[in-house]
């Protein structure tokens, strides 16, 4: 296609000099093209389509480029592009954006994009090859040629053909929202984590075959999610990968705008958004909020050894951290190969231009960052301890103001977990939960301090003074994620057992504070200990629905779904990566347990509060004091609900390896109704209407736990130093809260 010359105003010769005897003769003046129509306009960036003059505008930024060329394609020859337009600086460059317009009648069958970009060449990074076919970072969707190479993008020399390319979606393609409001949860929200293929590939997953692992899939299993109970479900990432690189999880993104054509059940490449939508509609129908696990700090383009396919070849060291290696030229905080540099404003617009696009446009609730620690950091790769652009950029968009936004809050080299994070209002994954319940389940000494300020709130991270005013819903509290051991593999496993993972068995945590009950792994055991595991798993759920926070567990853990052993399925695209749901058939019983816990806990919104418990709770030990010393295993607490309109609730934890006899502190034994019993078996570990107790002594089983509860009155506090006890530090509990001891582990 011959480049397009705009119209060169000072060639014009106006003539002015007539008379109004022969101004009815003159001809009428030619419209000329607007700017825009001759040259493009670089804002948005990606394509746009342009109604009123029924043409494509398409932008891109590379700032240290010397030419860039749009190629268009033909669904008949994805090797030879069937028009190229060379950008012109004169006229298709603003700032350091390259732009252009094309009507469609000039684009007879394209319906693919890309670009070819040529510059200077830095040493190592591979940077500016014009051979190289390059994918647009805001492409919506995403085309995969039937010859696709990875390997091509690896090395020198041309990969038309084998490269991804963008697609000219269909401009009048409309999506219909009305009628359906998006939900939002509060005291009642449960995060409920799941992998969109693996929840459903598994052939028992009882989804019609053709839309098993799937968007659609995931809207047959709805029924589910509402009987279990969750309120919010977080997906694993959903942008659009690299099919070739071996990452299930997907946290090695190609594109932050095109959700993952593979998990589309139709093939086509344009219907795509059409079944993400469907199921965002379904989810929202069901009252369900969806929350994207996004992944904004790396891409897989990964070192300097890895494929070129977009970012390298527009401008490596404009959009990645550059470090000062020379054998390794990208900055690593990702653990993945490179780190996005948020130092550059143009990364910045791209992250929240990117998080427009999923609120507006697929209208989803919330976004779970991954390593979120990476948007503090400078363009030299130190933290920024005070407050990181983004974050406030974030803040002031007011399409994303009402948005959850949680954050994993470390990379591979920070950990900012609670005050230290510069997102103020965000709620962040608690890893101090996790470890501490952890432990002191499988019955560490030393505990009983760290265990009351989980289950307060931990306002030792989360201070609501004067100065800091956080809130307790910002801890998101968990024990099991992506990242680890399932919880039945908690119970079941001392070490990792990775080696199907090709790394050695190298990969993953060696700190999961696991214990396996007596007996590694599923070989040929014991009843006892099985029996014992489903009882630490009970304890497990209990302590997560009963803490002060915002609770999120893992697909599958409601029925004890195993990975084996495995700590880190990160590229296990089988039956170790998806859920066994003949496993629900098998342990009915906890999944009983799990649904009655969560009904408990929504039923009971005194537990979980806007603000702390301060003088609405009581601690206790087997008797009236708690005992704090290092070889303590036990703990009470009674949380009173008038201040809620709610019941009051008297927890006694034991995870002793023998009995403990607890004097209830509070009121008669007529008062009281057993609820929960983790030692006994189903249907009488946890009874819906309760049973009274007979007396105030009460003999707990080792490592259980029991919740009783007393109809609501007016205030049932007592004694003069009721208001003391509801304070953490009336029982001097001697621990730094800014001492914070955890290593970031990486999904690799």
């Amino acid at each position: 296609m011959k480049k397009e010359t705009p119209v060169n105003n000072s060639n014009l010769e106006v003539q002015a000099n007539y008379s109004a005897d022969t101004a009815h003769t003159v001809a009428p003046s030619t419209r000329r093209p607007r700017w825009e129509e001759a040259e493009g306009n670089p804002l948005p960036l990606g394509v746009k389509w342009i109604e009123e003059e029924q043409a494509f505008n398409f932008a891109v930024h590379s700032e240290h480029a010397e030419s860039v060329t749009l190629l268009l394609y033909s669904p008949a020859d994805l090797v030879n592009p069937l028009l190229t337009f060379q950008l012109d600086f004169l006229h298709n460059k603003s700032g350091r954006i390259w732009h252009c317009r094309i009507p469609v009648t000039k684009l007879g069958t394209a319906r693919y994009y890309a670009y070819s970009v040529s510059g200077e060449t830095i040493p190592q990074l591979h940077s500016f090859d014009p051979q190289k076919v390059l994918l647009d970072p805001y492409a919506k969707c995403i085309f995969f040629p039937p010859a696709f190479d990875r390997n091509l993008a690896m090395r020198e020399g041309s990969n038309a053909g084998h490269a991804p390319l963008g697609v000219l979606s269909d401009h009048r393609s409309t999506f219909d929202w009305s009628g359906v409001r998006p939900p939002y949860h509060e005291s009642d929200a449960v995060i409920y984590e799941l992998h969109v293929k693996g929840f459903t590939k598994n052939p028992n997953s009882g989804v019609d075959p053709s839309l098993a692992g799937t968007y659609a899939g995931l809207v047959e299993k709805i029924p589910y999610l509402k009987e279990l109970g969750v309120t919010v479900v977080e997906l694993m990432p959903v942008f659009q990968r690299d099919p070739q690189e071996g990452d299930y999880w997907g946290y090695m993104p190609l594109n932050f705008f095109a959700p993952h054509a593979q998990y589309a059940s139709t093939h086509r490449s344009d219907e795509q958004h059409l079944e993400f939508k469907n199921m965002v509609k379904a989810f929202h129908q069901a009252d369900i909020g969806v929350v994207l696990d996004v992944v904004y700090n790396h891409t897989c383009e990964g070192d300097y050894k890895g494929p070129i396919y977009s970012f390298k070849g527009l401008d490596s060291a404009g959009y990645y951290m550059m470090s000062s290696d020379p054998a390794n030229p990208y900055a690593n905080y990702s653990g993945t190969g490179n780190t996005l540099n948020f130092g550059q404003a143009h990364v910045r617009k791209m992250v929240i231009d990117s998080l427009r696009f999923w609120k507006r446009g697929m209208h989803i609730d919330g976004f779970r960052f991954d390593l979120a620690s990476v948007f503090s950091r400078n363009a030299d790769g130190s933290l920024n301890w005070g407050e990181a652009p983004i974050f406030s950029e974030i803040a002031a968009d007011p399409e994303l103001g009402r948005v959850r936004l949680i954050a994993e809050p470390w990379d591979t080299a920070a950990y900012q977990l609670g005050r230290g994070f510069p997102g103020l209002t965000w709620l962040q994954w608690n890893g101090r939960f996790r470890d501490d319940i952890r432990r002191f389940v499988k019955s560490d000494p030393g505990m009983v301090p760290d265990l009351m300020r989980r289950i307060y709130g931990s306002d030792d991270l989360f201070p609501d003074n004067r100065t800091d005013a956080y809130h307790a819903f910002q801890s998101v509290n968990y024990v099991t994620s992506h990242d680890g051991f399932t919880l039945y593999d908690l119970v079941s496993y001392d070490h990792k057992h990775n080696w199907q993972n090709g790394n050695n068995n190298q990969d993953g945590t060696d700190a999961n504070y696991s214990w396996n009950c007596g007996q590694e792994g599923d070989e040929a055991v014991s009843l006892a200990v099985l029996a014992l595991r489903r009882k630490q798993v009970k304890n497990v759920c209990c302590l997560l629905f009963l803490s002060n926070g915002t609770p999120m567990f893992r697909a599958g853990d409601e029925f004890l779904n195993t990975q084996f052993g495995n700590n880190n399925p990160y590229n296990q695209d089988n039956e170790i990566g998806w859920l066994d749901w003949s496993q629900l058939r098998s342990n009915k019983d906890t999944f009983r347990f799990f649904k009655n816990m969560i009904a408990f806990r929504k039923n009971h919104p005194s537990l979980s509060r806007s603000r702390f418990w301060r003088e609405d709770v009581s601690w206790y030990g087997v008797g009236p004091t708690v005992d704090l010393s290092y070889d303590s295993h036990s703990l009470a607490f009674c949380l009173h609900g008038a201040s809620q309109d709610d019941d009051d609730i008297y927890v006694m934890i034991n995870a002793y390896w023998e009995e403990l006899e607890f004097n209830v502190q509070e009121g008669t034994a007529q008062e009281w109704k057993r609820i929960v019993d983790t030692a006994l078996p189903s249907p009488d570990d946890f009874l819906d209407d309760g049973i009274l107790l007979e007396r105030t002594k009460y003999l707990l089983a080792p490592r259980s736990i029991v919740v009783l509860c007393r109809p609501k009155k007016s205030d049932t506090r007592e004694g003069p130093r009721a208001r003391d006890r509801g304070s953490l530090s009336s029982v001097a509990i001697n621990k730094d809260a800014d001492s914070l001891a955890s290593s970031a582990v990486r999904k690799r």
